[in-house]
């Protein structure tokens, strides 16, 4: 458990001892994120034996051996499946897949802490379950996460066309970042009806290349068979406070543009009408997979609540309690999760030697 404990904790004191007034970071890339990137890419893809479904990426890796490159792209999220292949070329095993799948969602996830107030907080929110339950365990989707969280930065900045790209291709890894499109359009405060019709476009080039064959098997592997997901509740119930208190306190929020307050509305809308959609779906899994992609919405709002509801140096005690919070989700998850047990303990490939 150290390297859990370790890995939230350091931002988590970051956050604490950073000045009572938010200093979000300045443009250029500091040595100190440069070596957060590095360090999470590098614990994310060099896991040995970590995570429920590593017996499942393995496998995946070991059928790309020797696989010819047409069949490779056919398979139904050929970004993956092509990745595993080119590393398959190499004999890099799936220790390099790995690296690549933490290269890229640390640089998103970087690039999203960066933009908030309090970048270290945003950071320490991230770890307990972005970071160590998604980025180490759904490799796929931690992928898509990755990269849709980079799009949300330029979406908030009214870059469309960064958004679209990034989630195009974060759906390659993950078709069901697909879903995240429209907010291209929904969050566009004016131009809607040219927004609309170019991401609109892509909207059915995509479903028509990736989904379009897999409708009928993702009705029947998640809602029909009704899959259910221990604990997909709580962590549907930790993306709707976020969205509540946001809902809340939008009056207050310092938003940079228009687009960036529409983005983030919706996250909320979206992540409340989850806890209703849970209530009548009958496959919890499905649910509690798309709403992966509303965890931005804990960093977005965790970073700025000490400056919606503190003053002063009361502050810096609501950046204390937003720590304990998640030093708390960190505890009960790694002690009381019935899946803990495949992260523990946690094993570093070039010291076990596989």
């Amino acid at each position: 458990m150290l390297t859990y404990w370790l890995l939230f904790l350091l931002p988590a004191w970051a956050s604490v001892m950073a000045p009572t007034r938010p200093r979000p970071a300045g443009p250029r890339l500091e040595l100190s994120w440069l070596l957060v990137g590095v360090v999470l890419a590098l614990l994310i893809g060099l896991r040995h034996e970590v995570g429920g479904d590593w017996s499942n990426y393995e496998r995946h890796y070991l059928y790309m051996v020797g696989a010819p490159l047409a069949e490779v792209l056919e398979q139904s999220d050929p970004g993956y499946y092509l990745l595993n292949w080119l590393a398959a070329q190499v004999d890099g095993g799936v220790y390099l897949v790995n690296t690549v799948f933490g290269a890229l969602f640390s640089w998103g996830l970087v690039a999203f802490c960066r933009q908030q107030p309090r970048p270290w907080l945003a950071l320490a929110v991230a770890v307990p379950y972005m970071v160590i339950v998604v980025g180490m365990g759904y490799s796929r989707q931690g992928v898509a996460l990755g990269l849709a969280l980079l799009g949300m930065v330029g979406l908030a900045r009214h870059n469309n066309l960064q958004f679209v790209l990034c989630v195009a291709l974060a759906a390659t890894f993950h078709k069901s970042a697909v879903l995240l499109v429209p907010l291209a359009v929904l969050a566009t405060p004016r131009g809607r009806l040219w927004t609309g019709l170019w991401v609109g476009v892509t909207a059915a080039v995509l479903y028509w290349v990736l989904l379009a064959d897999s409708v009928e098997a993702l009705m029947t592997n998640y809602v029909e068979a009704q899959y259910q997901s221990e604990g997909a509740a709580v962590r549907i119930a930790m993306n709707a406070l976020p969205a509540a208190l946001l809902l809340v306190l939008r009056k207050r929020v310092q938003w940079q543009q228009a687009a960036e307050r529409n983005l983030w509305m919706m996250m909320a809308l979206a992540a409340l009408a989850a806890v209703a959609v849970l209530l009548v779906s009958p496959s919890s899994t499905a649910v509690d997979r798309v709403a992966l992609y509303f965890i931005p919405l804990q960093l977005f709002v965790f970073a700025r609540l000490p400056d919606l509801l503190g003053q002063g140096r009361d502050r810096r005690t609501w950046v204390v309690l937003v720590a304990l919070y998640y030093a708390a989700v960190l505890f009960v998850w790694l002690t009381f999760a019935t899946h803990s047990q495949y992260w523990l303990p946690y094993q570093f490939y070039p010291l076990v030697g596989g």
